[in-house]
Parts: C-alpha cells; sequence; structure tokens
C-alpha cells in the first residue's frame, strides 16, 4: 500500500470567479467542502482541521472581468470582479476511495456558493486507492478492436435513424443492409430503450438473428450497442439478456442512469459499455459554471465505460473543435501508471466524409469510433453508398490522400462530397 501522504490526497482544479477576495473565496471553498461551514463551531479543532480540512493547494489570479458571468453572487463594494484558478486538495481519509462521494467533494455545494459568480472543475487527480477499487474499463481500445474484428484503422459505425419509431423488425433489417455493406459498429439512438413500438428484448431478438447471419457471411461480428438505460434492475436484467442473445455492447446513458447504476452495471456484465453523454449540454455550455469534460469523463472512465462519447469536429451542437479534440485526447491518456483506464473516444454529432481527415489529423491516432448518422443513412444513393464512401474516406486520409483526388475514382465519395457540402 502506498503510504506517502502527498499520494494520499484527492485534488482538483477550478476555474473561479468572484467579487470578493480571491483568497478569501478559495478558503470558503475548502471549508465548505470538508469540515468548516458558515460559522465557527465547537467541535472543529485546529487537529480535526489538520486531519480533515481542504487545503489550498494554489492560485494563480487570471485577471478582472467587467461584468459577472452568472447572477445572484455577493460582491464587495468597491472590490473588482476577478478570476482565477485554484487547487484544493482533500485527505482520502475523509471519504475513502468512493466515486459517488468523490463527486461530492469536489463539486457539492460549490456550484452555488454566494462568493462565486462563476465556478467550473477543470481537473480531478485521484490517489491510488481509487484504482485499487475501481477496475476501470473491461474492454477499452484493444478489446473492443477484438470483439469487432478491426485490427487496424477506426471503427466506423453509425446510428439507427429514424431514431425512434421503427418496430425490431425494421431496425434488423437496417442492421442486415448496414452490415453487409461493410459497417462495424450501430448503435441504438439514447431516445430508443424499451417502448412499446420496439420492445427492447424483441429488438435484441430481431437483431441478433440478423448479426448472426452477417456474422456467418462476413466472419466477423458486427456490434450492436443496445440501450438498456432503465433503472439498476432493469439494466442488470437488459444486459443478461443481450449477453444470452450473444450481443457484445450496450448502451447507458450517463445521466440518466447515474454515477451508483452505471457502476452497478459495469461490474455486473462482461459486456462492452458504450457511454452515452446525453444531458452534458448543462453541466458544460456555460465556460464559468460546471465540469470541464477533462475532468468528468475520468470518472466515468473509472467506473468501467468503454466507449466515451466526445462529439465531433463541426459538429451540430455548440461545442468548438478545440474543446472536442481536448477530449478525445484526453480518453486515450492514461490515468495512473497502474491502471491506464483508457477508453474509446467516440465521435459523433453531424458527422459525414468531410471530418474525416481533420478529425485523424488532429487526434493522431486511429483508436476512436467514427459514428455518422445522417452522413450514412443521408447519403444520396442510399446507406450502403454512404458506408462504402466513409470507408473510402478514412482509407484516403490515412494514405494522405486528398479526398478529391480519391473521389475522381470513388463514386460513392464523389456523392458523399457533393452532398454534405464544404
Amino acid at each position: 500500500m502506498d503510504r506517502d501522504p502527498a499520494r494520499q490526497r484527492i485534488r482538483a482544479r477550478y476555474l473561479i470567479e468572484t467579487g470578493v477576495d480571491v483568497a478569501e473565496a478559495a478558503a470558503v471553498m475548502a471549508g465548505e467542502q470538508s469540515s468548516g461551514t458558515f460559522v465557527a463551531v465547537e467541535g472543529e479543532t485546529p487537529e480535526l482541521k489538520a486531519r480533515a480540512g481542504a487545503q489550498v493547494e494554489r492560485i494563480e489570479e487570471r485577471g478582472e472581468v467587467p461584468a459577472p458571468s452568472l447572477p445572484g453572487a455577493r460582491r464587495e463594494a468597491g472590490r473588482p470582479i476577478r478570476r482565477a484558478e485554484v487547487e484544493l486538495s482533500w485527505p482520502l481519509g475523509n471519504l475513502g476511495p468512493s466515486l459517488p462521494n468523490l463527486v461530492t467533494t469536489v463539486g457539492g455545494n460549490l456550484f452555488e456558493l454566494g462568493q462565486f459568480s462563476g465556478l467550473r472543475i477543470l481537473d480531478i487527480e485521484l490517489p491510488p486507492a481509487f484504482f485499487a477499487r475501481y477496475p476501470g474499463p473491461r474492454h477499452g481500445p484493444d478489446g473492443t478492436r477484438a470483439l469487432t474484428g478491426v485490427r487496424h484503422g477506426p471503427i466506423l459505425g453509425t446510428i439507427v435513424k429514424p431514431s425512434v419509431g421503427l418496430g425490431p423488425a425494421e431496425v434488423a433489417d437496417l442492421v442486415r443492409r448496414l452490415g453487409e455493406a461493410g459497417l462495424d459498429f450501430v448503435k441504438d439512438d439514447e431516445l430508443q430503450a424499451d417502448g412499446p413500438i420496439c420492445p427492447f428484448e424483441d429488438r435484441v431478438a430481431a437483431v441478433m438473428r440478423a448479426v448472426r447471419d452477417l456474422e456467418d457471411r462476413r466472419g466477423r461480428r458486427l456490434m450492436y450497442a443496445f440501450n438498456l438505460t432503465g433503472e439498476i434492475d432493469e439494466m442488470r436484467r437488459r444486459a443478461d439478456a443481450v449477453e444470452r442473445a450473444g450481443g457484445t455492447c450496450v448502451m447507458v446513458v450517463l445521466n440518466a442512469a447515474g454515477l451508483s447504476g452505471f457502476i452497478d452495471l459495469a461490474r455486473h456484465t462482461p459486456l462492452a459499455v458504450h457511454a452515452h453523454r446525453a444531458g452534458w449540454g448543462a453541466l458544460s455550455r456555460h465556460p464559468l459554471l460546471g465540469w470541464s469534460y477533462v475532468a468528468w469523463q475520468k470518472i466515468w472512465r473509472l467506473a468501467g465505460a468503454d466507449h466515451m462519447h466526445v462529439n465531433g469536429l463541426r459538429n451540430k451542437f455548440c461545442e468548438d473543435d478545440d474543446s472536442v479534440m481536448e477530449s478525445a485526447r484526453e480518453c486515450l491518456r492514461p490515468m495512473s501508471a497502474d491502471r491506464p483506464c483508457l477508453a474509446m473516444p467516440v465521435f459523433s454529432s453531424g458527422q459525414t466524409v468531410r471530418q474525416v481527415p481533420d478529425t485523424l489529423r488532429r487526434l493522431g491516432s486511429d483508436d476512436l469510433m467514427y459514428l455518422t448518422g445522417g452522413g450514412i443513412m443521408g447519403h444520396p444513393h442510399g446507406p450502403e453508398a454512404g458506408v462504402a464512401a466513409l470507408r473510402a474516406a478514412w482509407e484516403a486520409a490515412a494514405a494522405g490522400e486528398p479526398q478529391e483526388v480519391r473521389a475522381a475514382r470513388d463514386p460513392a465519395l464523389a456523392a458523399a462530397l457533393g452532398a454534405f457540402g464544404a
């Protein structure tokens, strides 16, 4: 066991904005998230504070701003509004290696404190005890490659579209078409769960018949991620149904299932777990509130996520490309020397053949999933041509060949470039 006290501390780094003294604001953060409260109490002795109090490790001023970013904060008369990066640390003894309680410790009430007109968690650093308790991804990039039979290059996939409204047989027919065209991966949309139009177990049975038929002809098994998001017992039962049917992957909407539910599922099932971040914008869209993806994804990787959605370049949402790439690179960056906990980044959201060269160039790795729903399903010559165009785009990018050169001899890619604009 590692006895180094410095390595037994939890650390978190924040961006704050405050209209009070920055050092005072940081001290309030430390007190609120450990042994303190708004007044001194009898039991908070110097000895207890030394044992259990959070420490302000570092403050770096980031300058003044003309107006508060968020409403409701207190401001001292005549004092400017300032931003700073603050690092806090906590003794592991306060909570033990517990991911649910970690979220409360590093976040908790901080976002509501009156001293702040902005507060965002930028990163977290965990002591070895967390990696001893939580194994991290069961499969990750290497295991996912083994399950899909894709030894080199990206794992190319799509999302069932229309997102909802198709019945089990219709979903299975679409999977059969996409698999015959050479696709590696298909997933449910996050809106498709266990409704009467497309019951979960009926969908599993129909889709897996198609997958087995495809495997007989292709020699490898298409990976289908069934969305089993629900209550804990439901998720366990649904995962078991997928495993019995020969499936290799399930999908969970993280913010809907919750951290404890996700931990339970990842421990329960041997299947690859595809983590969808629907609802992420509520935690991140304001730059002075919530979580950075760098910090947030570490929790879910340690909890057992094999694949993590990271958005995509020039996406249909509001996230800029630099943020997307930082998120993707972070999924492939080891969390510790002993437990890398690597997760495969999943690019999606408005992706087509157009973003392929920049995605490969900027990530610097082909350990990724590239999911394009409309980019395949919306191809003017049909989904089969959409798959062919996407594969041609990746082959050209890997070879350093301009898309337009490849398109001159590849009608499917040429049609995709024309359909999806610049």
